[in-house]
């Protein structure tokens, strides 16, 4: 398995967000963790990268724990994030922005590494070639989540972790952006994303866990979880519904 993770604990001072929560995700999959506000899914994220401590529980990562691994290591060893809200800096260039993403992975010097890795993300989206000048606070919200993508992928990940990125984007950007993470599965980049919107989530990835309260309520291949009515009804609500 790429990541492992086993009754995991998590949470806000005295708030336990996280009760005992198990997730695996193979080598090359795109795992999708869904469930309503307030369920767990962000901090489920922000566990594995790091910037969250676990109370209990283990994590592993291509076979190796990372308890204790702060987040510049586990970026070394092949994690990516798309943190929620995008996190850019307004002030610096979209080229700048997306060099911040290689830092951990090849320190802070520009040399022939990153000018590849910049040469990627262009070729993945080249509306961010012709704005690379351009600060990223006067991009649009698309343009803004494209820099947030790239910039993960400037470290080369093995592994994506993508929080709530299709939050505050319209249906159409929404569909291209999950079809952009679809993508990169497919080029061997392993997905997790853990999104509000179940319906779009569900029709590309390939499994799926539920959260609610903290706890893994439901998991398994997404076309079952998609048309299991009881589910719908209590936990993927109007996001299910057809457009």
């Amino acid at each position: 398995m790429m990541l492992t993770i086993q009754n995991l604990e998590a949470g806000y001072g005295h708030i336990a967000a996280l009760k005992g929560v198990d997730v695996t995700v193979g080598a090359g999959e795109f795992v999708a963790i869904l469930g309503p506000n307030g369920a767990g899914k962000s901090t489920l994220m922000k566990a594995v990268i790091g910037v969250l401590r676990q109370s209990a529980g283990v994590i592993t990562f291509a076979d190796q724990r990372i308890d204790d691994f702060a987040t510049a290591q586990r970026i070394r060893l092949g994690m990516g994030i798309i943190p929620e809200g995008r996190q850019l800096f307004f002030d610096m260039t979209v080229r700048e922005n997306l060099i911040l993403g290689a830092y951990a992975q090849l320190g802070v010097r520009i040399g022939h590494e990153t000018d590849a890795a910049l040469d990627e993300v262009f070729v993945l989206f080249p509306r961010l070639r012709e704005r690379q000048n351009q600060l990223a606070g006067s991009l649009s919200g698309g343009e803004a989540q494209m820099v947030a993508v790239g910039r993960a992928l400037m470290s080369r990940p093995k592994l994506l972790l993508c929080d709530e990125p299709s939050l505050g984007l319209a249906p159409l950007l929404v569909r291209e952006l999950l079809a952009t993470l679809a993508r990169l599965r497919d080029s061997g980049i392993t997905i997790l994303l853990a999104d509000q919107n179940a319906q779009a989530a569900l029709r590309i990835a390939d499994r799926a866990y539920i959260l609610d309260t903290g706890r893994v309520v439901a998991s398994g291949e997404s076309a079952a979880l998609a048309t299991d009515a009881r589910l719908r009804a209590a936990y993927l609500g109007s996001g299910m519904e057809a457009h």
